[in-house]
């Protein structure tokens, strides 16, 4: 896909961060907009700094973790607009808890966001991406999708599980012969409020972590947008975003498993 005008981008977890920032610049490049997150406010606030920009945008309210919510979401988007050409599935939350700790009812909560409201998301609006003619998925991972980090298996878990979703998907594609590129998202660490709306288990202070979240963070919303863009203008498979994230996919490709040693030493002098 080498131009976004008059196509249709469909985006979750539109309310702010890296979703709001995707939503102003597909405005900017000519796109429509069907936005969408919980708090419908913040997503009609995106909506219209969109339509400032010249966009045709509408804000919904949407739970991703709501199945039977996201198929009825995909179907009033295309009467809404009249089709959907590329699908970014954003809305994803944190979790910092070591496996030990953490409880059964917050690994249910990160994978129903993380995971399902992807999967969800993908199944839905895929026909109708398909159906454009000329479309595009971007899942947005982490790259914790690429390695697994202490403290944060519940998060990573449900990133792998994306980044897996997400390349199984692109090959099929290719091999249905369909008009449609995929993309496995792995941002760094952005610079949004992910971790002052995250979970953390009890014997962890979350303003803590959070604090330290936004002293490490170096990339813009913006800028991941703008890379997010361009990688799907590229057909990218992997789009990789901040030093960070980059860093962390060097060490994988060059030390295998071996990149948890590192990693290991690294963590236990934080945590």
């Amino acid at each position: 896909m080498k131009d976004f005008h008059g196509k249709v981008a469909v985006i979750t977890g539109a309310g702010a961060g890296i979703g709001r920032a995707l939503a102003i610049e597909f405005a900017r490049n000519g796109a429509q907009l069907a936005l969408s997150g919980r708090n419908l406010d913040n997503v009609a606030e995106t909506a219209a700094l969109c339509e400032k920009e010249g966009a045709k945008a509408r804000a919904y309210q949407l739970d991703v973790t709501d199945r039977a919510a996201v198929y009825a979401h995909a179907d009033e988007v295309v009467a809404d607009f009249g089709k959907a050409n590329i699908l970014i599935n954003n809305a994803g939350v944190s979790l910092t808890a070591n496996i030990e700790d953490v409880t059964w009812e917050d690994l249910e909560w990160i994978f129903g966001i993380n995971f399902w409201g992807t999967a969800h998301g993908t199944k839905a609006f895929l026909p109708h991406v398909i159906a454009s003619g000329d479309g595009h998925i971007a899942n947005v991972s982490s790259m914790f999708g690429l390695v697994a980090c202490p403290s944060q298996g519940g998060y990573s878990s449900s990133k792998f599980a994306m980044h897996g979703f997400t390349d199984a998907l692109r090959q099929e594609m290719i091999i249905a012969g369909h008009n449609v590129g995929v993309s496995s998202v792995h941002p760094g660490m952005i610079k949004t409020e992910i971790a002052w709306k995250a979970r953390a288990s009890a014997n962890r202070d979350r303003d803590d972590l959070a604090r330290n979240f936004d002293r490490l963070a170096q990339t813009s919303p913006e800028f991941c947008a703008q890379t997010i863009l361009k990688g799907i203008r590229k057909n990218k498979p992997l789009i990789l975003i901040g030093k960070d994230a980059k860093a962390m996919n060097v060490m994988r490709r060059l030390l295998g498993s071996g990149y948890m040693k590192p990693l290991t030493a690294q963590m236990r002098k934080e945590i």
